[in-house]
């Protein structure tokens, strides 16, 4: 799997990914439920379109290209890659079919469903979500590009309707 994203890192790359900070590229890998939610955290506000989803049935592969949002680098972006191997499924739901519209990525969960098989979940802002079945779980996150500034950061509001006591 990794051959693939190296293919794919070398049509996006322009430079060492550093952008002139000290924080190397991310480059990691997801075998089960935890180091998913690692990813996740990376990929919180990330966004991408449909037209970047790319899935390659017969090779048992999808790939993502994405515009994460550099929580570790505080406030700029970066084009990364995420791909799933042993994919034997794909399906959406709620989300919009124009390839150039805009995905924003809230969160990735993983459920187990008969081990080491599972269903990779990726929910997005307005309630849409994708899912992965897949024989294992077999995932790699890497960046791609040279960072670039934000002009805003993504914001998630306090929801109004809880007591102070539980926001």
């Amino acid at each position: 799997m990794t051959e693939q994203i190296d293919s794919i890192q070398e049509v996006h790359s322009h430079g060492d990914g550093s952008s002139g900070t000290d924080i190397p590229p991310l480059r990691l890998l997801a075998e089960d439920a935890d180091d998913l939610q690692i990813i996740s955290a990376a990929l919180q506000d990330a966004v991408m379109r449909p037209v970047d989803i790319r899935w390659e049935r017969k090779a048992r592969r999808l790939t993502l290209v994405l515009s994460r949002f550099c929580w570790e680098c505080g406030g700029t972006r970066v084009a990364s890659a995420m791909q799933f191997g042993d994919v034997q499924a794909v399906k959406s739901r709620r989300l919009p079919r124009a390839p150039e519209s805009a995905l924003e990525l809230l969160a990735i969960d993983f459920v187990e469903t008969d081990a080491p098989s599972g269903r990779v979940i990726m929910m997005f802002a307005g309630g849409g979500d994708l899912r992965i079945d897949v024989e294992c779980l077999d995932a790699v996150l890497t960046d791609l590009s040279d960072r670039w500034p934000t002009r805003t950061a993504p914001e998630h509001p306090a929801d109004d309707d809880k007591p102070a006591d539980e926001a």
